[in-house]
């Protein structure tokens, strides 16, 4: 097969897949949820395999405890997290107001002394504007998201379905792999193999190392606000480890909403705004020197701008099953992109055609003279 063959095969199964999300995106929430949940759970039942348990035996056991911890986790946080997000979303509006009120008087006298009274005014107007256009950019956010994934397919065949097509994936993992792999054309296999491995370390290192890390730090988060005496501190935290898989984006969101929340609740005393502002330094110490090495290290290859452009571009085109598809897809762009910076680099294309050597040339001597 010709390179413009090859370049054409790739370009239209490319085309067939992005069609193909488009088509279905209304239904493939729990086939993405449970594919994503039988590739974090594979090491698990391999390493129960190499225990001496069969794979169907190993596949029940996982997802049993699964289950189990996820039930148990449901009926033991979900009424108090939504006891908390009603009363959050109810005293948002008048919380924010408040805030502007607060930074208004304390901002007043400076802007009035450098900039005179119109200034203040416009200040407060800005501030204003912002804090609405903010609220309705989160509200429009939760909106979106919520038509775009959980709202279609329903949040009981969710749960529903995707244990049981997990269960077929995580016990079918090792012969699905094995049948792929026998589809590899003979010629490139070696380079698609190597190809894969590097999407498989990339990927898990990211899934696997930063689903702990947003695990720990939602803890870390939750507990903390909460022993301060935060209000809605337990949310803001789980929502704020939750956000972490998002640079930079998680712990800003926890930090303004915490520290937001405290000055509003604790106003004059500065004490537990601070305090709320501690544990989120504390936080992000403990994620870039501990959990983040540890659990993650250099392994994802994918750049933190990179990351957040697949986010929101597959957010907004396929909701939810964007953003978990978005993760993954942006770890393999980055591979293909790296091999083919690699190919480049070897090529003559990048070093130039290569100066054929001179021709030699035969001198003949007539020795009869």
């Amino acid at each position: 097969m010709t390179l413009q063959r090859q370049i054409g095969f790739w370009l239209g199964s490319l085309a067939v897949f992005v069609l193909f999300l488009v088509v279905f995106r209304d239904i493939l929430l729990p086939f993405i949820a449970a594919l994503v949940l039988a590739y974090l759970l594979d090491p698990l039942a391999d390493r129960l395999e190499r225990m001496g348990m069969g794979r169907l035996a190993a596949t029940i056991v996982i997802l049993v405890f699964f289950l189990l911890f996820f039930v148990l986790a449901l009926v033991l946080l979900a009424p108090l997290l939504g006891q908390q997000l009603a009363g959050l979303v109810a005293r948002l509006p008048q919380d924010a107001s408040r805030l502007q009120e607060l930074l208004m008087e304390r901002g007043a006298p400076w802007l009035e002394r450098f900039g005179g009274g119109d200034l203040a005014k416009e200040a407060q107007n800005s501030l204003g504007n912002l804090v609405g256009e903010a609220t309705k950019w989160i509200g429009g956010l939760l909106q979106s998201l919520w038509s775009g994934g959980t709202a279609i397919v329903g949040v009981f065949s969710l749960l529903v379905l995707t244990p049981v097509i997990a269960f077929y994936l995580l016990a079918d993992w090792d012969r699905m792999v094995a049948t792929v792999d026998g589809w590899l054309p003979r010629a490139h296999r070696d380079t698609i193999r190597g190809l894969l491995r590097e999407m498989d370390t990339a990927i898990a290192g990211f899934l696997r190392g930063q689903a702990l890390v947003c695990l720990l730090l939602g803890a870390f988060y939750a507990i903390g606000l909460s022993v301060i005496g935060v209000n809605f501190g337990a949310l803001i935290g789980l929502i704020s480890g939750f956000l972490s898989f998002i640079p930079y984006v998680g712990s800003l969101t926890g930090l303004v909403l915490s520290v937001g929340v405290a000055t509003v609740q604790f106003w004059p005393d500065w004490t537990w705004p601070l305090a709320a502002l501690g544990v989120f330094l504390v936080g992000q110490f403990l994620e870039g020197n501990i959990f983040q090495p540890k659990f993650v290290g250099d392994s994802i290859g994918v750049h933190p701008v990179w990351l957040m452009f697949a986010l929101l571009a597959f957010g907004s085109l396929f909701g939810f099953v964007g953003l978990l598809m978005a993760v993954p897809l942006a770890a393999i762009a980055g591979v293909l992109c790296r091999f083919a910076l690699r190919q480049y680099l070897a090529s003559n294309l990048y070093r130039g055609a290569p100066v054929p050597p001179p021709k030699e040339v035969v001198v003949k001597v007539d020795l009869e003279r």
